[in-house]
């Protein structure tokens, strides 16, 4: 279904138009399933803002429960990585296990997995590497946040993030 929201102009000017395409209208369940998502694909011209756009059409952007900002912030591509603003500093590994770890919420990675993924297939290793790299992380994210990398028992680690 196409739904057209009107936009406010002159007839000169006619403005740009939001034209929102979906399965559903707007506020209704997705297919009869509750909670279900629908995806909406936007045509804008170049010189549109499309968050202006939005804002004057009364449609606010609501940041899913699942990409909330958290207290741990990493920019891959500037190999940063945060907490609480303060910016770490991380061996290449470190980084890249976090920055997993963290890309995977509640996400439950074995060692193997791990070791595999980050170090790569030809590194020859044990599950002990992850942990001694794990324990190095907890010590720089600090107190506060170092349970963020949270122990599974026998199988290996998760991140959890602020928000959970």
């Amino acid at each position: 279904m196409t739904t057209a929201i009107p936009v406010p102009a002159t007839p000169r000017d006619p403005g740009p138009r939001l034209h929102l395409v979906g399965a559903r209208p707007p506020g209704g369940p997705a297919d009869g399933a509750e909670g279900g998502r629908v995806g909406y694909l936007v045509f804008l011209l170049a010189d549109v803002d499309p968050v202006a756009l939005m804002a004057a059409h009364g449609i606010r952007r609501e940041v899913p429960e699942a990409v909330r900002p958290d207290t741990i912030r990493i920019d891959r591509t500037r190999r940063l990585a945060e907490v609480d603003g303060r910016e770490l500093d991380l061996t290449y590994l470190e980084f890249d296990l976090l920055a997993h770890l963290v890309a995977h919420p509640h996400t439950v990675h074995t060692r193997d997995a791990l070791i595999s993924g980050i170090w790569g297939y030809g590194h020859i290793g044990d599950g002990r590497t992850v942990d001694v790299h794990v324990a190095r992380l907890r010590r720089k994210l600090g107190p506060a946040h170092r349970d963020r990398i949270s122990t599974v028992r026998r199988v290996g680690y998760k991140y959890v993030p602020d928000h959970q």
